[in-house]
């Protein structure tokens, strides 16, 4: 038996195991820092304030992908491996909010606007927005410098360590291309490309991959686990990660700001090109289309508006569809844990990660 339980996977006991693993981590990164002197206390400020939170569930898929295979007799440098990828996380987070323009993050000031007051309250010269933009851009890359130095340091064998680089590696260029692949389908005008296409595709390389697939298969070669082993963690990951966007797809139209941490309708606002949009354009009337793609992408959406577009999506039909597309992959992520090569007790542990990866507020 784990030092975690199967039946509460994510629980509190997890995520203060990985939360304190990172503030150690950073309070060691930050002596660091304060070496160069200056201002650079204010990187590893940031740094621990964006790690504090969040669902933990890529470093909670690393783990349950390693006890998949084999049970972890030393938990720390595990823990520390599968930790590394939240830095990761964080840093893609603070990179989208420069690129979205996004205002909040996990509750907080977005960590440009946060060095953008920075620059004004201390009476710097030049523009505060560029000064923001480029202070997050530096925070975002020093936290991936640290994932891949958490992780190579966390004190796994280096075979060990070898079998999971491979798989680090790919899911940074994975990630980082279907980054790419969102923001020119959001360049591109409604209409010129089949949406159908492009959001599955999008969202396997920037959340299916991302978020669950690798995580849990460098866990599982971590602990030596075998081709087959990693074949069927993928055929669980590549449907429950695209339950899982899709779920965010929801939240972020129809979430409650209190509980999401953003804006009510920033979605709509960014003009992101969701599997819910998708799904309206496809469904609605030629004139609720058209009112819908003429408030998609506008920065200044009121809550009327905003109103006006949850009403459009859910009079179209598109909002079911959604719940329907969740639902159906949610099924086909738990039949493919089905006789896989796989640990019971993990089996279990992915069962209950993938329902509270789609049934969630947040």
């Amino acid at each position: 038996m784990g030092i975690f339980a199967a039946d509460d996977p994510i629980g509190a006991p997890f995520r203060d195991a990985v939360g304190g693993t990172l503030r150690d981590f950073i309070a060691a990164q930050s002596g660091r820092l304060s070496g160069l002197g200056g201002h650079t206390a204010m990187l590893s400020e940031l740094a621990a304030a964006f790690t504090a939170g969040g669902k933990r569930l890529r470093p909670a898929f690393c783990w349950w992908g390693h006890q998949a295979v084999a049970e972890s007799t030393e938990p720390g440098p595990l823990l520390r491996a599968a930790a590394s990828l939240d830095l990761l996380h964080v840093s893609a987070l603070v990179h989208d909010d420069v690129m979205d323009a996004s205002d909040v993050r996990r509750g907080l000031p977005a960590a440009h606007r946060q060095f953008e007051r920075w620059h004004a309250e201390h009476g710097l010269t030049g523009s505060p927005e560029a000064f923001g933009r480029a202070g997050a851009i530096l925070l975002g890359d020093l936290l991936l410098v640290w994932s891949m130095e958490l992780f190579t340091s966390s004190g796994l064998p280096a075979e060990a360590l070898g079998r999971g680089i491979p798989l680090l590696d790919a899911v940074r260029t994975e990630v980082t291309g279907g980054q790419f692949l969102d923001v020119v389908a959001q360049a591109e005008p409604i209409g010129t490309a089949d949406l159908m296409d492009v959001v599955p595709r999008v969202v396997e390389f920037k959340t299916s991959r991302y978020t669950v697939i690798r995580p849990l298969q460098i866990g599982a070669a971590l602990a030596g686990g075998s081709a087959e082993a990693l074949a069927a963690l993928a055929g669980y990951g590549s449907p429950l990660g695209r339950a899982f966007q899709f779920r965010d797809d929801v939240l972020g139209v129809f979430g409650e700001p209190e509980v999401t941490g953003k804006p009510a309708g920033d979605d709509l606002r960014e003009g992101k090109r969701t599997v819910l949009v998708a799904h309206a354009l496809q469904l609605a009337s030629e004139t609720a289309k058209e009112r819908l793609a003429g408030l998609l992408g506008s920065p200044d959406l009121d809550a009327d508006e905003v109103a006006t577009a949850r009403e459009i999506i859910v009079a179209s039909g598109a909002l079911a569809a959604t719940e329907r597309r969740i639902a159906d992959d949610l099924e086909q992520a738990l039949a493919a844990l089905d006789g896989a090569p796989l640990r019971d007790e993990a089996v279990a542990a992915l069962h209950r990660l993938a329902e509270l990866s789609v049934a969630r507020t947040a």
